[in-house]
């Protein structure tokens, strides 16, 4: 749950501050931190836990965050009335506002309900194999396994930023469906890479932190087509309903992970899955058609901004 509400919080007043021409690499930028915690947890944990046992770790990190997050949200401001983001100076026409729809006009939209299914996949089958990675890592690189793990931290959260950029100036559609089709790409190139004990550790190192960065992609993206599709006034409550996609995606595709490893032995069958997933996940994107002149007039159909072809 707190994962979700964090995010709830810090977004929508940060997208309010900028045009919506901007919305991808805001919103990718917010939650690039979120990628970014493992680098500094990681050590951390294993610091403190080596040092205090697991309780009074646990209420280190409990005093900690309640002092450093509060304190941080004491920061959070919507603009004052009235305020209107200036508009991108590139020459550019500025992109329309959407119109600010409650939880239940969204859900009752064939959009929501195409994008909630690509978000589970899209996060589900990254999360089958984050997972994994410690894992595959160790396999191959031994104590040295935390490296391949943080890097792909840093690419988490540098995909993020970077889809978020992408979509401002391609479009979140075609952006979604090029992350999707190199996800796959990589889950069939990461066979053979981890397939031996004798793989070269950067190759390892270079599958996970594409892996990361793909995944990550997924985190500025939807929040982003939330904002475009239904507006700023209830997006935290708009994003936490799409972001459910999100949790069932882990529970529901790590749970299969874990069934395909403990009939196969090996990654090789979870690799071949969520590539098969991601595929069609990439298919489904065709649906999310650009605006037309007689959707406007339609709620909640297709996308407002950002999700044109």
């Amino acid at each position: 749950m707190g994962y979700w509400w964090e995010w709830a919080s810090a977004t929508p007043p940060a997208l309010k501050w900028f045009p919506p021409a901007k919305t991808g690499l805001i919103a990718g930028l917010v939650v690039a931190g979120f990628g970014l915690a493992p680098v500094y947890l990681a050590p951390t944990s294993e610091h403190l836990l080596g040092q205090y046992g697991l309780l009074k770790s646990m209420r280190i990190y409990g005093i900690a965050f309640t002092v450093i997050v509060c304190g941080l949200a004491q920061l959070l401001v919507n603009p004052p009335p009235g305020y209107v983001a200036t508009p991108p100076t590139s020459g550019s026409s500025p992109k329309p506002l959407a119109a600010n729809l409650k939880p239940a006009q969204i859900l009752a939209t064939p959009t929501f309900w195409v994008l909630w299914v690509i978000y589970f996949i899209g996060s589900g089958a990254g999360l089958m194999v984050i997972s994994s990675v410690s894992g595959m890592a160790k396999k191959t690189m031994g104590g040295a396994a935390f490296v391949a793990v943080a890097l792909m931290a840093i690419g988490n959260a540098g995909g993020r930023i970077c889809a978020g950029l992408l979509s401002d100036r391609i479009g979140r559609r075609w952006t979604l469906m090029l992350v999707l089709l190199l996800q796959a790409a990589l889950m069939f190139a990461a066979i053979p890479a981890t397939g031996s004990e004798h793989s070269p550790k950067f190759v390892i190192v270079l599958v996970a932190i594409l892996i990361g960065f793909n995944y990550g992609a997924n985190l500025s993206l939807f929040p982003s087509y939330a904002k475009d599709l239904w507006g700023l006034k209830t997006f935290g409550m708009n994003y936490g309903i799409l972001f459910t996609a999100w949790g069932m995606g882990g529970l529901v595709l790590s749970r299969l992970q874990q069934m395909l490893f403990a009939s196969s032995k090996n990654f090789n069958s979870s690799f071949l899955t969520a590539a098969i997933l991601l595929l069609g996940g990439a298919g489904l994107t065709l649906l999310l058609r650009p605006r037309t002149p007689k959707s406007e007039r339609t709620v909640g159909l297709v996308p407002v901004e950002g999700a044109r072809s």
